[in-house]
């Protein structure tokens, strides 16, 4: 892949991190780690969003980004053991921020982490309705990379069904914009199985995106989401039930958007993501192969040293809890030790604001679930030989049957080293990947 080099301005090429460390380490390769920024705000909420996001004011905006600046720097001294290879800043609706906002989120998170900016895939999600020409360009001073666009349809009916708060206009105005300033990698989400929408017109969305030849499309169906408003009027019970494509226009739409973006250069890597070859989004592959990330910000959700956790998800203990730990705290980049320390006090499992809830250590079930039932989401699938190199048994042995049942109704498929859904398994994908949570 073509990596578009627009380091930060902030970055002078040197290597922020300090000899003495670097030697410490020498005995140990540094690991991989994606950073997951949320930003939980948005002009309105959409009709289908159950996300943890709202719309707010300046103040609560402002008091936000501060104490996720704080959060970032408390783990200054604790973050030499691995090198950052993604950043993600996602939501709500990052662009909501101004532009200046992003950069001091980037700025904090090179002081305080080693990252690789020379291979850096750092991602942020832009609502058409809510970004701007200088916005995309502050995105740029900040390092920013790959530009994901909510998008969801092109068509400004449907849009408006959905609540967004930008007409397919504005989306070709930013995208325009986006591509003159010099972004060479960017991501436009889709959403099928509307209320009313046909299969023509789902294909006609498809056709106005592909003419954009964006590096990356993803594509997902609607989930009618308790909570939510569509969820009062689209549950099975709810008075406009009827108008949710039946069973089998759904499945025509993803057959459609398989083979359609497959004709026009885009390979399926994940079931509802595809991309030019090289253009994979490496952040969500980080995801569902297992390596290690961190969550900032309210409700972010994190996997470090096999241990998953997630922020608190109430905004004013967030807030108020990193405003004391401001107070309270003497912050100095002080780099940490690669041995002989205890983890739990020295490394990313550390939680000395007090955010983190649902602390989860993972047993070997849950591993040896998680790399069947999420690597198999992968059009690549699982490998038997990692799977026996990371638990020391073979696959067979613990799903042996579930393979062969799959395998003969045509659901799974092996080739050699993998082991893979087939179209007919994508289909019915939740069916087959419930069978590998192990009794």
């Amino acid at each position: 892949m073509k990596q578009m080099q627009n380091k930060p301005d902030f970055y002078d090429g040197k290597d922020k991190i300090n000899k003495k460390a670097d030697r410490l380490l020498s005995c140990k390769r540094r690991q991989q780690l994606g950073i997951y920024i949320h930003i939980p705000f948005c002009v309105k909420k959409c009709n289908y969003c159950d996300f943890l996001s709202a719309p707010a004011n300046d103040e609560i905006i402002n008091d936000y980004i501060n104490s996720l600046l704080t959060e970032i720097k408390s783990t200054a001294g604790r973050t030499d053991e691995y090198i950052v290879k993604t950043v993600f800043i996602g939501g709500g609706t990052p662009s909501v921020l101004e532009g200046a906002a992003i950069i001091k989120i980037m700025e904090q998170l090179g002081r305080v982490f080693k990252i690789d900016y020379e291979k850096l895939e750092a991602s942020i999600e832009v609502n058409p309705g809510t970004v701007t020409h200088n916005k995309l360009k502050d995105y740029l001073r900040a390092g920013i990379n790959r530009l994901s666009f909510g998008l969801q349809s092109a068509n400004d009916n449907e849009l408006k069904l959905l609540g967004r708060v930008h007409s397919f206009g504005q989306f070709l105005d930013n995208y325009d914009a986006a591509r003159s300033l010099g972004y060479e990698n960017i991501n436009i989400d889709l959403m099928s199985a509307l209320p009313n929408q046909s299969l023509a017109s789902w294909e006609d969305s498809l056709k106005k995106v592909v003419l954009l030849e964006p590096e990356h499309i993803s594509a997902y169906s609607l989930i009618i989401e308790e909570g939510t408003p569509f969820y009062q009027l689209y549950n099975e019970n709810g008075p406009a039930f009827k108008l949710l494509p039946d069973e089998e226009t759904e499945r025509s739409m993803y057959h459609l958007t398989r083979s359609f973006l497959a004709n026009h250069g885009y390979q399926r890597y994940e079931i509802s993501n595809f991309a030019k070859p090289g253009y994979e989004c490496r952040h969500n592959s980080f995801y569902w192969t297992g390596v290690e990330y961190l969550g900032f910000g309210l409700g972010a959700s994190s996997l470090i040293k096999d241990v998953r956790f997630n922020n608190t998800e109430i905004l004013k203990e967030y807030i108020n809890k990193c405003s004391e730990y401001e107070k309270g705290k003497n912050f100095g980049y002080k780099r940490g030790a690669c041995s002989g320390t205890d983890k739990a006090q020295s490394g990313l499992l550390a939680d000395p604001i007090g955010l983190r809830k649902n602390i989860s250590p993972l047993s070997l079930k849950d591993k040896m679930e998680e790399f069947a039932f999420l690597g198999l989401r992968m059009q690549k699938g699982i490998s038997r030989k990692e799977f026996l190199k990371r638990f020391g048994t073979k696959i067979e042995t613990l799903y042996g049957d579930v393979i062969d049942k799959h395998i003969k109704n045509g659901l799974l498929a092996a080739d050699g080293d993998r082991i893979y859904l087939t179209e007919y398994g994508i289909d019915v994908s939740n069916y087959v990947l419930a069978d590998f949570i192990l009794n």
